[in-house]
């Protein structure tokens, strides 16, 4: 088969894939909220305690200084908005759409702003800014979720279990914008196919046919032998997308630099497409190797039986923990990098600014190796998966 006829494979999966991270990124992941509730007093008495409070919350923020933690933990997190600049109580940044439904009452939806960046609760629902454990139930809220919320300020658990959360966030406007981009790129590439048929590739073509060429021949035909062809179309969807994401996480301007592929939602729900296709393809080779090994004593089965079953959901962990650690801690070095510039900062202008040189320097060359990190996770995800699938079909004869 022709690089020529995956394109159109590709342009299928990737709306596929787009529709169901949609679906995945909100219900996996803890998304990232800001600011803080604000409670209104009715009695003067109470007007002037909260007064004196915010005056003193004031004091401590303005002297307790830069916190990096805080602030890497909100840059690879998941948020309701796009932040261009600004500061955490001041941001310049653009609202997504909220998009919730209440059970009994329908969908309500509008844009994150209402929230004023998490101050302020719009028609009873709130973001949380810190985790909440109910005295009730005993169950645990966590910190950036939208929730119903009484007139005082707490969770209204009762309203809230009927609360399902379909809000666009910037993971989930990030993979939309790739999986477009994607999409544009696989059909000029088509397009270019169709007008110089028979030719040598040229432009985006040329850089294109490669990577497909390099997933077929280097990494289905020898993991997964004579039936690669049947999964190419997953595979190659799978490297693009995880590939460009990477890319684009490494752009430090709105709507990029989201980190998607570090959303350990994203890579649960790759690994899940890996472990069903691997799952409903497996022969009865595959299946005897897993509950009856041949040549294999009963009682040594009794050990090695539940071990392989175990093994089956141990491979999807693995995919997911490689793909969010190494991209996760990629995001996290970077910031540290820039932290320090903050912090040398604080104890002196000129310190700060002899920090900033090498730190500027050796974040670049490690943007650098992010690119290519990117690339190598990629390539793992998708050469891991056709090794499953390898597995999976791989007949008596095989060696």
């Amino acid at each position: 088969m022709t690089p020529n006829k995956y394109i159109g494979y590709i342009l299928t999966r990737l709306l596929m894939v787009g529709f169901f991270f949609f679906g995945g990124s909100f219900v996996l992941a803890a998304q990232e909220g800001h600011g803080e509730h604000a409670a209104q007093d009715s009695s003067l008495h109470e007007e002037a305690i909260h007064a004196a409070g915010q005056e003193i919350h004031h004091d401590y923020e303005t002297h307790k200084g830069f916190e990096p933690g805080k602030m890497i933990m909100e840059h690879i997190g998941d948020a309701y908005d796009l932040h261009f600049w600004g500061s955490h109580e001041h941001p310049v940044s653009m609202p997504l759409p909220v998009i919730i439904y209440q059970s009994g009452e329908g969908f309500k939806t509008f844009l994150s702003s209402r929230f004023h960046h998490g101050h302020d609760t719009y028609q009873g629902y709130g973001i949380l800014q810190e985790e909440y454990l109910s005295p009730v139930t005993g169950k645990t809220y966590f910190k950036g979720k939208i929730v119903a919320m009484n007139e005082q300020g707490s969770v209204n658990e009762e309203r809230n279990a009927g609360l399902y959360n379909f809000s666009i966030t910037k993971n989930a406007l990030a993979i939309f914008i790739s999986v477009i981009l994607l999409i544009l790129i696989m059909t000029s590439v088509a397009k270019a196919y169709k007008k110089r048929e028979g030719q040598a590739p040229k432009g985006l073509q040329s850089f294109i046919e490669p990577i497909i060429l390099f997933v077929r021949d280097d990494v289905a035909k020898p993991a997964i032998g004579k039936n690669y062809a049947k999964f190419m179309p997953y595979l190659l969807t799978i490297f693009f997308f995880i590939w460009i994401n990477n890319i684009m996480g490494l752009i430090p301007l709105a709507p990029f630099g989201a980190n998607v592929t570090g959303n350990v939602a994203v890579p649960i729900v790759l690994a899940l497409f890996t472990f069903v296709i691997t799952t409903m393809n497996g022969n009865g080779h595959y299946w005897r190797h897993i509950f009856a090994m041949p040549g294999v004593p009963l009682p040594v089965l009794l050990i090695v039986t539940p071990i392989e079953i175990m093994g089956m959901f141990l491979k999807p962990i693995v995919l997911v923990i490689r793909l969010f650690a190494n991209i996760t801690a990629g995001h996290i070095v970077l910031l540290v990098f820039f932290s320090l510039i903050f912090m040398f900062g604080e104890t002196s202008t000129g310190v700060g600014l002899g920090v900033a040189v090498p730190s500027v320097i050796f974040t670049l060359l490690l943007n650098l190796l992010e690119l290519l990190v990117g690339a190598i996770q990629a390539y793992v995800f998708t050469l891991l998966s056709a090794i499953y699938f390898g597995m999976a079909v791989v007949d008596d004869g095989h060696h």
